[in-house]
């Protein structure tokens, strides 16, 4: 039997990938560069096209353990993921163009699945997956929600600039990480508070894109708000968030600053940096006036500028099983942001498990079903558990998993309680067949 994956981005490639290793037929349908989006530069698969960070790998963190638990289940793209690595203190951050191209590779060279560069507009009738992303194009998108009986959300997703090294002033940007942990993987750029009041006038002030009609009543994703949106909730809410300056500190000068802008590695080549939380609608001559404005930037060299661009996903609280089944149709899944997973490590474990359900389904196996003990387990369970009332697109974190009782006097220690919660899922991963 064969499978139709709609979507080569992270999730679909993933899904493939896991039915190519069990000798499941895979048709992947991937309609760039036919056809592109408003975010996406490239007709490769599984491109990155906001940040290049897949956020924490340390188990002790949410994002950290997802990562762990997607090895244990034999994951492709987390391997592809960490021999693409850049230095990014503990995040897992890569070399995009690096990592587009080895999965691009792995799929092109796999005998079981054929790559075919067309756009899908109507649900298949035959076994299927649908990872076509949050930039799902309008008529396949029309279609889904015919088939869903529901009215699609949706929330807006920016991206962030990215400049030149070379361009960078060192004699006032320097390399650190926070408290001087691990490698000085990133560059900073410090603020007193003139020149952050400066910023700030810039930001809050400057024309932005003007969104289409029906982009009016915007929905932001709260862990990707535009840095504009976070301006206008206060002065000193930037201070606090991604400019805070708590753990830098210049070692040449020994000062203490107002506020810091971060750059983060971008490529292997250690070429490009973007910059961090800086994620933006601005209009592009008002980015360029803002970047110019951060000490240490003045005459940097923007390669790409920020944009923001609408993402769809279904109500998947009303549609699908916790194994990514669909409730009307046993042979579809759905799987990737689409599903309601915000996040690059997210939509590719959730690729992951659709892929293994699939190939499960075909021959007549058990789906897996993941316990609330493990990460994939409660993300899977949070995005698809029906008394939702007012859904929204959710990142792994701690808050979903099941709870594990500490001593009273142990219940405030949050290094421990992630140490257990870690222990726990891994232990019960590594004890399963897929």
């Amino acid at each position: 039997m064969e499978v139709t994956v709609i979507g080569a981005g992270l999730a679909g490639s993933e899904a493939a990938l896991q039915l190519a290793k069990r000798n499941i037929k895979v048709k992947l349908y991937e309609m760039r560069p036919q056809k592109t989006t408003g975010a996406h530069k490239t007709g490769d698969c599984a491109e990155f096209v906001c940040s290049n960070s897949l956020g924490a790998f340390d188990t002790t963190n949410a994002s950290g353990l997802l990562k762990r638990e997607m090895e244990i289940l034999g994951g492709e793209l987390i391997k592809i993921a960490y021999d693409c690595k850049v230095p990014a203190g503990n995040a897992l951050a890569i070399d995009r163009e690096k990592f587009s191209q080895k999965v691009n590779e792995k799929i092109n060279e796999n005998p079981n699945i054929t790559l075919i560069r067309e756009e899908i507009t109507e649900i298949p009738q035959t076994p299927s997956i649908i990872a076509s992303g949050p930039l799902t194009s309008p008529e396949l998108a029309e279609n889904i929600k015919k088939f869903t009986n529901n009215e699609h959300l949706y929330f807006f997703d920016a991206i962030a600039p990215i400049i030149e090294a070379d361009s960078i002033n060192f004699d006032i940007a320097f390399r650190q990480n926070r408290y001087n942990k691990g490698n000085a993987d990133y560059i900073n750029c410090p603020m007193n508070k003139d020149q952050y009041e400066k910023f700030y006038e810039i930001l809050t002030t400057s024309p932005r894109i003007e969104l289409k009609e029906f982009e009016k009543n915007a929905k932001f994703f709260e862990s990707c708000l535009p840095v504009e949106v976070l301006a206008s909730r206060g002065k000193d809410t930037l201070r606090f968030g991604p400019m805070k300056p708590v753990g830098l500190v210049d070692p040449r000068t020994g000062e203490d600053n107002y506020a810091v802008v971060q750059l983060r590695q971008d490529n292997s080549a250690k070429t490009l940096y973007n910059i961090v939380g800086f994620q933006t609608n601005l209009k592009w001559g008002s980015q360029k006036e803002l970047i110019h404005s951060i000490p240490g930037l003045e005459n940097a060299s923007i390669v790409r500028y920020g944009v923001m661009h609408r993402n769809t996903f279904i109500n998947s609280p009303k549609l699908l099983n916790p194994t990514l089944q669909t409730r009307a149709r046993e042979d579809l899944f759905f799987a990737g942001q689409l599903t309601g997973t915000e996040g690059y490590t997210e939509s590719i474990a959730s690729g992951l498990l659709a892929g293994i359900n699939m190939a499960r389904f075909i021959n007549n196996e058990p789906l897996l079903r993941l316990p609330q003990i493990t990460m994939l387990g409660a993300l899977t369970h949070y995005i698809t558990n029906p008394e939702h009332d007012k859904f929204q697109p959710i990142n792994s974190n701690w808050g979903i998993l099941e709870k594990i009782e500490l001593p009273k006097k142990e219940r405030k220690n949050k290094k421990l309680k992630a140490e257990l919660l870690s222990n726990r899922s891994t232990e019960f991963l590594s004890g399963i067949s897929v």
